[in-house]
């Protein structure tokens, strides 16, 4: 580096070699390049301008002294705010010469808003600090009691977060005891005077949970919960402790280094303590869940009695003395019932074989048969009788339907019936026969043998 610059300086000095302005900007802006390195500048904006390109030109200024600075488009697309006239900023960039115009300038590379940009730069390398410590890791957070029986809250006696605090506790479980610690929220000595507050508490060992509580503001308000002293003093408590420090978007070190982190001081209360009506009913459901138990217990053991009556009673030698005396009158009667049925069986069986012999009897069955062929045979002539009226019905209707069809029964009425000599064939038709032709004529009594003279169809007279 220092060997450049000496050559750089050389060759600007010597005679022998006269430079144009576009080389010695070349030469200025190297020499600037390579002495500076990225640096954090600070300082209010003025003669801001934007133009159509999207890079942005601005002038950071102080009380004595200026330097035109120039942020392009790609790190100006990645502001989180909107930068203008009168708004103190702190930069980052590289110090370097346009040669164009030959203007000394700083090339921004990034860009944040002063004082709270550099709080939370200093919040975010103290985090990571005590992070890498382990100081806020999991395995060393302390669960809440399920049910609290004394709450500390540390916090201004005068704030909104305590009024919602006691507000909400007072709705969902009035019957906690509740002391209000009070301390300084903000300002240089709230730090210290939070960390002596939490530690005499957790001393004291009167509190079940600690509730460390302020309503919200900036981060210059609330600077004081990311001391990093506050912060260790927690983390190495006895008593577990809730931290609800400003809104929900607003994070401090103390409720990463706390046991739990409540997103306001509402949501701690609600947190810390049990709804009443969802307590009276969970008591509700644990006395009736007790009742059926002492019931189920109750009546198990009036079984278990009652099958220890019964065992004692049967047990018991009167029990004994009138069940056997049971016994010897069922077998005096079962004796009785065996006697009789000795005497009386022989006759009984007797009479049996008796209705038996009868019913097998063959003059029972021959008359029974006889019967039965009575019937049959009645049955039978009955049955002939229909079938012949039927079949002298039936011939006396084929006689009559012959008779009607026989075409020598026609001829009796006068008709005759022709046929030709030669080959006998019927004559229906006068078409059939022609002048000369001889036909044979049957009549109801007889033959005649007959010559055609002439053959018409009837309809002309003439013929």
């Amino acid at each position: 580096m220092l060997a450049d610059r000496i050559r750089i300086f050389i060759m600007a000095t010597d005679r022998s070699r006269i430079l144009t302005p576009s080389q010695l900007n070349v030469l200025a802006r190297e020499l600037l390049e390579g002495s500076f390195a990225n640096i954090w500048v600070q300082g209010e904006i003025s003669n801001l301008a934007r133009p159509g390109s999207g890079h942005i030109y601005l002038t950071l200024k102080d009380g004595r002294a200026q330097v035109r600075c120039a942020m392009f488009r790609a790190k100006a697309h990645r502001l989180a705010f909107v930068p203008s006239d009168g708004m103190q900023v702190l930069v980052c960039g590289r110090v370097t010469l346009y040669e164009a115009r030959g203007d000394f300038q700083l090339a921004i590379e990034s860009m944040e808003e002063a004082g709270e940009g550099l709080l939370r730069q200093q919040y975010e390398r103290l985090k990571a600090k005590l992070a890498a410590e382990g100081l806020f890791a999991v395995e060393r957070k302390k669960p809440l009691p399920a049910l609290l029986h004394r709450l500390a809250i540390i916090t201004s006696p005068s704030g909104a977060a305590v009024r919602d605090v006691l507000s909400v506790i007072g709705r969902r479980f009035p019957l906690l005891p509740v002391e209000v610690l009070p301390v300084p929220v903000q300002g240089k000595e709230a730090a210290a005077q939070i960390q002596r507050m939490v530690q005499r508490a957790d001393a004291s060992g009167r509190y079940d949970a600690i509730l460390l509580t302020r309503g919200g503001g900036s981060l210059e308000d609330l600077w004081c919960f990311n001391d990093e002293a506050l912060a260790r003093t927690i983390a190495s408590l006895r008593t577990p402790l809730v931290s609800a420090v400003g809104h929900e978007i607003d994070f401090s070190l103390t409720d990463f280094a706390a046991d739990l982190r409540a997103a306001t001081p509402s949501a701690a209360a609600e947190l810390l303590v049990p709804d009443r009506a969802a307590l009276i009913a969970r008591v509700q459901r644990a006395r009736e869940r007790s009742d059926a138990a002492i019931r189920r217990h109750t009546l198990a053991a009036a079984q278990a009695c009652d099958r220890h009556f019964m065992a004692l009673r049967h047990a018991s030698p009167m029990q004994r003395l009138a069940r056997g005396r049971q016994q010897l009158v069922a077998g005096a009667r079962a004796l009785r019932r065996l006697r009789q049925q000795l005497i009386r069986g022989p006759g009984e069986r007797m009479d049996a074989l008796r209705h038996r012999l009868q019913r097998l009897s063959p003059s029972l069955a021959i008359g029974t048969h006889r019967r039965t062929l009575d019937t049959l045979d009645t049955r039978l002539h009955r049955a002939m009788n229909r079938g012949i009226a039927q079949a002298r019905q039936h011939s006396d209707g084929a006689a009559r339907a012959l008779l009607a069809l026989n075409p020598l029964a026609i001829t009796r009425r006068g008709y005759a019936l022709l046929r030709r000599a030669d080959d006998a064939q019927v004559v229906r038709s006068w078409q059939q026969v022609a002048s000369g032709d001889r036909l044979s004529a049957e009549l109801g009594e007889g033959r005649l043998l007959l010559e055609v003279i002439a053959a018409s169809d009837g309809q002309n007279p003439s013929e």
